[in-house]
């Protein structure tokens, strides 16, 4: 299976035409039509519908565009990473992370590398601890930055000198948003949205869970989020409170969303982690050793 081939694939499942991916490959029609044909007898599986104008994918096109997407995205990883080793403060560095106002650390490391090596390229990825550490494992990224609570067992990492306060975001005609802060009486027979990453794992070692104590097994839990933004969705047509951390959704005068911490009080940390016995680009090894420099001691 060729990169070449795959690359002309994905042209197709995304311009939904012969014609238009030929067009933005610059090549002919007959040459890709014969391409693709080869390549669904290779795996043996017909991945396009083919309609008079367009093309859409079969469930079969569909996991293997998936898997695509991967692979052309680790040849493109690998051949800037051998790229880069013509200079030491060239290349690009990938990055994964959740919703955070502590990402301005990294941004702090990021300005200050831009000043001095402008050919530095960096790469943000969005998503929760499932999406971030599968993006790391395969390769996809250089680091990941993790809102704890979150499992840093397989890998090497640095706490940041990060603390995010958690609350319920609600809207702001709801009875509760006339209190300075929530307990967890307040949310027992309330209509709950929690992030799917704070309630995973075991009891005893998450610091989320035991903040409700014996309470978390009666929660009316009605809706589960890896991101807050779709939550704050939620929120906002009244489905329930969600419990997030302060400063992702927008709660500011004309919002119709309000936030109030937690009491008693509860925060996140922040950790930077990178997979054990990682071989860095000279880019990403220099992003690392700023990072070491400014927060390892702090």
């Amino acid at each position: 299976m060729e990169i070449r081939v795959l690359r002309y694939f994905l042209a197709i499942a995304r311009e939904g035409s012969i014609t238009n991916a030929a067009n933005y490959l610059h090549v002919t029609q007959p040459t890709l039509s014969r391409q693709i044909k080869e390549l669904e007898e290779e795996v043996g599986q017909k991945l396009f519908i083919r309609g008079s104008h367009n093309m859409k994918l079969t469930q079969e096109g569909f996991i293997l565009r998936k898997r695509a997407e991967e692979i052309v995205s680790m040849v493109d990883k690998t051949e800037a990473e051998f790229r880069s080793m013509e200079s030491t403060v060239a290349g690009d560095i990938y990055i994964g992370g959740g919703e955070t106002r502590a990402i301005s650390y990294i941004a702090d490391v990021v300005r200050e590398l831009r000043e001095e090596y402008p050919d530095i390229k960096y790469h943000l990825h969005s998503g929760n601890e499932a999406d971030v550490t599968e993006r790391l494992d395969r390769g996809l990224i250089d680091f990941g930055i993790l809102v704890q609570p979150a499992d840093l067992t397989k890998y090497d990492c640095l706490h940041l000198p990060a603390e995010d306060i958690w609350g319920v975001v609600m809207r702001k005609d709801s009875p509760l948003a006339e209190k300075p802060s929530i307990t967890r009486q307040d949310l027992r027979e309330l209509p709950l949205i929690l992030s799917r990453q704070a309630i995973a794992g075991r009891k005893e070692d998450n610091e989320f869970i035991n903040w409700f104590g014996s309470d978390f097994d009666k929660l009316n839990i009605v809706t589960t989020f890896n991101l807050m933004y779709n939550a704050a969705i939620m929120v906002e047509a009244g489905i329930g409170y969600a419990v997030g951390i302060d400063g992702i959704t927008n709660t500011d005068v004309n919002s119709p969303l309000c936030f109030r911490p937690l009491e008693p009080r509860m925060t996140a940390g922040l950790d930077v982690i990178w997979k054990k016995y990682q071989v860095f680009t000279p880019a990403a090894e220099l992003f690392l050793k700023r990072l070491q420099e400014r927060y390892a001691l702090a």
